[in-house]
């Protein structure tokens, strides 16, 4: 039902998690990164709040294997669930459950762990580490969407996708990159990438817009000098 990378930029020290799945609207439940701290993905039966457990054991000093094992460990319900993670030090980890819908698998490479499940083949998930590891010079969106686009390369799900999402932290509490397609009937992955191609340019200004009003430009809108 869903395929996901969480990965860390070595070079920036940017944190991303690009994500796509069957359903409507997996940005709002299943991406979740925070600065300085990593990223995690929670999928397949979804509790967003185990990303946000995971991130605070992070940020209180567990390593990526630490934390999902401290999160994981006794839970209800956890054989439902499927998570990764990546650390501030590119440590990543990951938890599948028992009851894990169809195919799945799991694909760790430098700085990302890749997961799936209801996949076409267990190979799926190598495409995706793969797509991410490919070009380490890029900004770390665009090797999240050449990540997923791997993915889909390699087969994808067993059915059809219907939303994606890439979400990106940089040195900010908010997000740098936060891009979404709650809902498709063609190809998710192909919009998320016409989203960012769109947006790439813009994100510096997004951003000074934010810390620097005075250094932005302007909208460019009616009634904006």
């Amino acid at each position: 039902m869903t395929f996901s990378l969480a990965g860390r930029c070595e070079r920036t020290g940017m944190f991303g998690v690009v994500i796509t799945t069957s359903s409507i609207s997996v940005g709002s439940r299943c991406p979740h990164v925070r600065a300085g701290v990593g990223a995690v993905a929670t999928q397949n039966v979804t509790d967003p709040h185990l990303a946000t457990l995971v991130l605070d054991a992070m940020e209180a000093g567990a390593d990526a294997s630490k934390a999902i094992a401290q999160i994981t460990t006794g839970r209800d319900h956890i054989d439902y669930r499927q998570l990764t993670a990546v650390d501030k030090n590119g440590n990543t980890a990951h938890f599948t459950g028992t009851q894990i819908l169809g195919t799945n698998a799991i694909s760790e490479d430098v700085n990302c762990v890749a997961a799936g499940n209801l996949l076409s083949s267990t190979a799926v998930a190598k495409g995706i580490s793969d797509g991410f590891c490919a070009n380490p010079d890029a900004h770390i969106a665009e090797r999240l969407i050449q990540a997923i686009e791997g993915g889909l390369a390699a087969g994808g799900e067993e059915g059809p996708v219907h939303s994606a999402a890439l979400v990106v932290a940089g040195g900010q509490p908010f997000p740098l990159v936060d891009l979404r397609v709650d809902w498709d009937d063609d190809c998710p992955i192909k919009k998320l990438r016409s989203l960012w191609v769109a947006y790439e340019p813009q994100m510096q200004d997004y951003l000074n817009r934010a810390i620097n009003p005075s250094a932005a430009p302007s909208y460019g809108v009616a009634g904006d000098p």
